[in-house]
């Protein structure tokens, strides 16, 4: 009882105007954040990269490309730097984020088609969704950019209980191409207002950072907004025009040149939502999430650093991700927070600080990170982690240091993460009761998972190679 108190009075204190006031006492000042408004319950800000690496960003280490914006957030917030999210493709992860829940617990294990026929392959209408949490607490709730929870009518986004909407419901498009004349290919489908198809002449990536931040604006006052910007940048097609290609001639690759590029446009799509923030006062007010979807797509010039893997893999990099908090004056700045944490805690974390009620008829998976980041809970978050792909035929739990991974028909591996982030050495033998300790939880944890509903495409659009069009 006394941790339940905790933190309903810390909720009271932020909603009262006096969390920034506690933050800045027990970690540092506000660095010049706003007072917050008193009586107002924070805004929500979610801005998911799509396929972006672990080490494409300055502050985990990316030498090449500049991302002031993302490092601005990271300087001013927390940084996980054990930050993961649920699964290693697009689809999936967005299912979990968006529910708060292991999205194999659905069945929601793969990319969907687009296929606005299909009623099967979509974020099952059983599942209650963030928006929907949020909405019910009294907040204006709007996403921006990618949707990829099904292309059928019942799936779309403003009836899963998103106010706003601009965007396309599909699983990537065209950067330059928004034809709103019946095209019925995924990638050049019509770019969408509240679900009507509209011209839409900017580079798509400009296009959403200049809808966030008109979002933002149009409820600046009034109810508290959440907001889901989910940018298809970096993903492929790499398309990208001249005048952030310009800034990257040094980069001799040109498929890591466009990559950069890419990277420039959604840094700035950022640096424009935090200045629209900071003008109308609202960083004190505004918690602002930062994470890609999965990792880094290495093939299409994204890189992980040092970690083994890439998107679609178990290992680190196909799962471990950029991943920052910022709440100015509420949160400590500058912080690196080094237990594990997962893309499923959004929705936790989120609904608390609303006050909103969370699902009481099934398995919640994600934690409130608060009390955690704050100090008002030691230890981890979560005793494990776990992931799986292919209804199982590859898995991975995370406990503390230690990390099995199997893929494919071998057998498992157990690694020390605490002196082997790159997961180079096997240490199954070493350490046998670990290594069944780990298989043990994966195995009861799978037991209350559901067959996957639906499979994903058999293939993708053609990748772009080079610099692809330009403007």
């Amino acid at each position: 009882m006394e941790k339940t108190h905790s933190r309903r009075e810390f909720v009271k204190a932020a909603v009262a105007g006096l969390g920034g006031v506690l933050a800045a006492g027990r970690h540092g000042n506000a660095l010049g954040a706003e007072p917050p408004a008193a009586g107002r319950r924070p805004n929500v800000i979610v801005i998911l990269a799509d396929d972006m690496g672990y080490s494409d960003a300055g502050f985990t280490g990316c030498e090449d490309i500049p991302t002031p914006h993302l490092d601005s957030l990271a300087r001013h917030g927390v940084r996980f730097t054990s930050g993961f999210v649920s699964h290693p493709f697009c689809s999936p992860t967005r299912a979990g984020l968006l529910t708060g829940r292991y999205q194999q617990r659905f069945g929601h294990e793969n990319n969907p088609r687009f296929d606005p026929s299909d009623h099967k392959a979509g974020l099952p209408l059983t599942e209650t969704t963030l928006p929907q949490v949020l909405k019910q607490a009294g907040y204006v709730t709007g996403i921006v950019g990618k949707w990829h929870l099904g292309a059928a009518p019942e799936f779309h986004p403003l009836r899963r209980r998103f106010d706003e909407q601009f965007g396309f419901v599909g699983g990537g498009h065209d950067y330059f191409k928004a034809n709103p004349a019946g095209e019925t290919r995924e990638y050049l489908i019509p770019i969408e207002r509240n679900g009507q198809p509209v011209v839409e002449t900017e580079y798509l990536t400009d296009a959403f950072s200049r809808e966030a931040a008109a979002f933002v604006r149009r409820h600046a006052e009034g109810k508290p907004f959440f907001l889901y910007l989910a940018y298809n940048a970096p993903h492929t097609p790499l398309q990208v025009p001249d005048k952030y290609l310009a800034r990257f001639a040094r980069i001799e690759d040109p498929t890591r040149r466009s990559f950069a590029a890419m990277m420039s446009a959604l840094d700035d799509g950022v640096g424009l939502l935090l200045a629209t923030l900071r003008e109308l006062k609202l960083e004190s007010d505004t918690l602002v999430f930062f994470l890609s979807d999965n990792g880094g797509a290495t093939r299409s010039g994204a890189t992980n650093g040092i970690l083994r893997g890439a998107k679609g893999s178990c290992y680190e990099g196909g799962i471990r991700v950029p991943f920052v908090a910022q709440w100015r004056g509420r949160l400590p700045e500058g912080k690196d927070y080094p237990h594990p944490v997962i893309s499923l805690d959004l929705f936790a974390t989120a609904a608390a600080l609303a006050g909103a009620q969370a699902p009481a008829d099934r398995k919640m998976d994600g934690v409130d990170l608060l009390p955690h980041v704050l100090g008002e809970k030691a230890g981890p978050p979560h005793e494990r982690l776990f992931w799986r792909t292919g209804g199982g035929a590859s898995y991975a739990v995370r406990e503390g240091r230690w990390k099995i991974v199997k893929t494919g028909l071998g057998d498992p591996m157990l690694y020390d993460l605490e002196t082997d982030v790159r997961e180079t050495t096997n240490v199954a033998d070493q350490h046998p009761d670990v290594l069944k300790r780990l298989l043990a939880a994966y195995d009861a944890w799978s037991k209350e998972l559901a067959p996957p509903l639906f499979e994903s495409p058999a293939s993708a659009p053609p990748r772009k190679k080079g610099p692809g069009r330009r403007k």
